[in-house]
């Protein structure tokens, strides 16, 4: 075989090469990928709460367990604009299960706070090696999380009042976590327990969820526990109600204000797999009243 005829069969197969990568970055990225559906709707969200109306102050504080003041104040958001949306950027590792592989993934997140709390999770995921989709949508009264190969063949789509509940929780631990600022909601009851520990419960529509928050001697949250979420099976059509909790290790400043920068998520299974982390993750940014 000659150079010109080894070089023109390269050529040949780049391009066959490039052909297959553009059509694999279309269905990824394009106008009917998973992605896009995240993008569209985050864009509507942001756009129907707009941006921030007032700062908030220490009389927005009034009534608050002590503990959730001081957790608040130490944020830096008391001076500051109230939370009205914010989007966030994370990465970290996730599995199915204490014996299954972790896979990797990258995230981004769009909550907005108007008359409902509401939340847009999207994250990119390799599954056996396959980029995998995942995509949880709570707005309004219906959840719903999706996972997608390719962002083509659907193998997860949970949907249903166990979902709705679980993801209701999953909105008071962003309150708590991500946006302390929005802890002045009307919608949240407090009780508290000692000079660390808080019980607060959120009625968003037809869901009343609850959590029990723990500060360390610095008014940092260093632990969110809640026994109203349920672990779903692996195709997303069943439900088991398990304890849930989110233990935070680290803290940043981000947009002015100091939120949490590392965490984890974990499952308190019974015997014999116990409690265990399935989700790790860095918040690597996040802007808040971007509406």
């Amino acid at each position: 075989m000659s150079n010109g005829t080894g070089i023109r069969r390269l050529v040949a197969a780049a391009g066959v090469v490039g052909v297959l990568w553009g059509i694999a970055q279309y269905v990824l990225q394009g106008p009917y990928s998973m992605r896009s559906r995240f993008r569209h709707a985050a864009m509507v969200e942001l756009a129907r709460v707009g941006g921030a109306r007032r700062v908030l102050t220490d009389a927005d504080l009034v009534g608050l367990p002590e503990p959730v003041a001081r957790y608040v104040r130490r944020t830096g958001s008391v001076g500051r604009p109230i939370v009205t949306s914010f989007r966030a950027r994370i990465h970290g590792r996730i599995r199915a299960g204490v014996d299954r592989p972790w896979m990797p993934f990258v995230g981004e997140q769009v909550n907005t706070y108007g008359d409902e709390p509401n939340r847009l999770f999207f994250i990119t995921a390799a599954m056996k090696g396959l980029p995998t989709d995942i995509f949880h949508e709570f707005v309004d009264e219906s959840a719903n999380m999706t996972v997608k190969v390719f962002s083509l063949v659907t193998i997860v789509d949970a949907r249903g009042p166990d979902m709705n509940r679980s993801e209701t929780v999953t909105i008071l631990n962003d309150m708590c976590v991500l946006a302390p600022a929005t802890l002045i909601d009307p919608a949240l009851t407090w009780k508290a327990l000692d000079d660390r520990h808080v019980v607060v419960i959120l009625d968003r529509f037809d869901e009343t969820v609850s959590a029990t928050l723990t500060f360390d001697d610095d008014d940092r949250l260093v632990d969110f526990v809640s026994d109203d979420r349920s672990r779903s099976s692996s195709d997303g059509r069943s439900f088991t109600p398990q304890r849930w909790s989110t233990p935070l290790s680290a803290q940043r400043d981000f947009d002015g204000r100091r939120v949490m920068a590392h965490g984890e998520a974990r499952w308190h299974a019974p015997l014999p797999e116990g409690e265990f982390p399935y989700l790790d993750f860095d918040l690597d940014a996040i802007t808040y009243n971007v509406g």
